[in-house]
């Protein structure tokens, strides 16, 4: 399905390709300008559209690893990947899950996150970690909600002005 072809109304979650590679960078710019919950602000992501393309091939390429792209009215509303590790950490892989702000508390995080647990199940991947803002609290109660625990905490993991924020470590063992 084309990108125009979407529904006016459903979402529709599907794996990137890089003719997405524009509209991943704009989503970066949006996003890392409605919260601080990420590790980039609104200048979004520092890559050209054909480095972004060159990514998503490579992405799609790894079959320990995946990113897929929620669409609301042909416009990007959310992004979750799933990036394998190498060699004798194969057995895991790294969450990433942005949401658009309009779009938080709608079940999107959810169907993402289901995606992606889905995808790893039936790759092999046997444990999922991830690094959460401290004080993120929907972010963590979504990840609790799928089984994600705690295991650790970086003090002052992101350091925006002169403000410090910790991160959590989480990970689910499939």
């Amino acid at each position: 399905m084309q990108k125009g072809e979407k529904s006016k109304m459903e979402v529709i979650i599907e794996e990137a390709i890089p003719e997405y590679a524009k509209e991943r960078i704009e989503y970066s710019k949006r996003i890392g300008s409605e919260t601080d919950n990420l590790s980039f602000g609104k200048e979004g992501f520092p890559i050209s559209v054909e480095d972004e393309k060159k990514y998503i091939r490579a992405i799609r390429n790894d079959d320990k690893s995946v990113e897929y792209f929620a669409w609301k009215n042909g416009v990007l509303i959310g992004s979750a990947s799933l990036s394998g590790l190498p060699r004798r950490m194969n057995h895991r892989a790294t969450l990433g899950l942005t949401v658009i702000k309009a779009e938080w508390n709608n079940g999107i995080g959810t169907r993402l996150l289901e995606k992606v647990i889905g995808y790893a199940k039936q790759h092999a991947i046997e444990i999922i970690d991830l690094e959460v803002r401290s004080d993120n609290v929907r972010a963590i109660h979504l990840y609790q909600k799928f089984g994600f625990v705690k295991i650790g905490t970086f003090p002052k993991y992101f350091k925006i002005g002169n403000s410090y924020a910790d991160c959590d470590i989480m990970y689910l063992d499939l």
